[in-house]
């Protein structure tokens, strides 16, 4: 079969007829590596298989969501029950009850929560009620971090801002970020000076506490308890970000993994099950000023719909499983590994940055600490490592400024495959 005539050369020649690039997501369209995108048929465990046929071994795993792998039983079980009872009512549910009770109790620090659809979403609407709360409009937010597509968080934001090169985004009016303070990454000098500037005038830091739309940059010792320190003293909230790294590092996510309690919480991917979602929380009396108890108002039609809640409620079950945690950590590390030691013999100027099951091989000569030192990547070299990756049969992120996902369904034989085909494409690219 020609190129030309594959059923995914069709389709997504349709797809560019019909959206903007012929995808629903900038970064999908492998701009920053080249080629066709992959159209995906299925997934089962850690495998997809494309239109055309071909099986892929996945580390998007939809972009971080997929922790247990593509279609798990316990998963599928839950969404076949609960759309048998209808698919959304608009009214409170036992499901919306039983996965809120599944978060609070690995998260205590979420007094109170509430449901949306998307990441973003829960990260528009965190800012909106510690707005409410403190009576301050200003908004610190880090180069690199991205926290979704609201037009005050897309300043000098990561993902896929980071991917093209866009410094922000056209249609995003100066006034919308006249009030977001943008500072470097680990920069702990740069948020005492704003906060000596702008102290009374500071309603919210927000932080992905382990930086994953750069790819993988982890916080420099001492950098939390910092943001935890001054915050508190300013009376600002704190912010953590954890739509990626929420129970990806561990049930209690960042916020347990390094010891530090924020003020408000944003969770998505993983809560959802793979459907759409988003949640933020926090302490009660910040939360209590959202509508119908408070004047800050945010709604959803779809919110805590029963369809996603029962995928959520099934995925974090399969979470308490006591080995399941210790499983991913052991092949994320065995991977880190094999990554590592494949760089070395190919005399090649890169690196691995791991945190727990999630890592980015950057094409720089050491770990980056933040944006700047993420974006002198040699992206090129990336684009032709993806290509090598994916004619060897495993799909990567289609971009260096985003991380890779170990899921519970990689086994360690995968694992291994994968660490061959690492070593094969490094010295088929250096």
């Amino acid at each position: 079969m020609t190129p030309a005539a594959a059923p995914s050369t069709k389709v997504f020649a349709e797809s560019e007829r019909l959206f903007p690039g012929g995808v629903n997501s900038p970064v999908r369209a492998f701009r920053a590596v080249g080629g066709q995108p992959v159209v995906i048929r299925e997934g089962r465990g850690a495998r997809i298989t494309d239109l055309d046929g071909r099986e892929f071994l996945d580390y998007v795993t939809s972009w971080g969501a997929l922790i247990l792998g593509h279609a798990p039983v316990a998963v599928t079980r839950a969404l076949h029950e609960a759309i048998g009872r209808g698919t959304s009512f608009g009214m409170p549910t036992p499901y919306e009850v039983d996965l809120a009770r599944l978060i609070t109790s690995a998260l205590p620090s979420l007094q109170r929560l509430r449901f949306v659809n998307s990441g973003t979403e829960a990260t528009m609407s965190a800012l909106r009620v510690a707005r409410g709360f403190t009576g301050r409009h200003r908004i610190v937010k880090f180069a690199g971090c991205y926290h979704g597509h609201a037009d005050l968080l897309l300043a000098q934001a990561g993902s896929g801002v980071a991917t093209l090169g866009v410094p922000g985004s056209a249609g995003v009016p100066a006034a919308a970020v006249a009030d977001t303070v943008v500072l470097p990454y680990n920069d702990r000098e740069a948020v005492a000076q704003a906060f000596a500037a702008f102290r009374d005038e500071i309603a919210a830091v927000i932080v992905e506490p382990v930086a994953a739309n750069m790819g993988v940059v982890r916080p420099a010792p001492g950098f939390l308890d910092d943001l935890r320190e001054v915050t508190a003293r300013a009376g600002a909230a704190l912010i953590f970000d954890e739509v990626i790294t929420g129970f990806r590092l561990g049930p209690g996510g960042a916020q347990e993994r390094y010891g530090i309690t924020p003020d408000l919480t944003t969770l998505g991917k993983i809560i959802g099950g793979g459907l759409p979602v988003g949640a933020y929380g926090g302490r009660a009396e910040i939360m209590e000023m959202l509508a119908p108890l408070g004047p800050v108002y945010q709604a959803g039609t779809l919110a805590g719909n029963p369809v996603t809640m029962a995928a959520g409620g099934a995925t974090l079950r399969e979470l308490s499983e006591p080995t399941i945690y210790g499983a991913l950590e052991a092949r994320s590390t065995a991977l880190e590994r094999g990554v590592a030691e494949a760089i070395g013999a190919a005399g090649i100027e890169a690196c691995v940055v791991r945190e727990a099951s999630m890592l980015t091989v950057f094409f720089t000569p050491r770990p980056p600490m933040n944006l700047a030192e993420a974006s002198s990547a040699d992206t090129a070299r990336f684009g032709r490592f993806f290509q090598a990756m994916l004619r060897r049969g495993v799909l990567l992120p289609p971009s260096q400024f985003e991380a890779w996902f170990v899921s519970a369904a990689h086994t360690d034989a995968e694992i291994e495959t994968t660490v061959r085909a690492v070593s094969e494409a490094l010295r088929e690219i250096r």
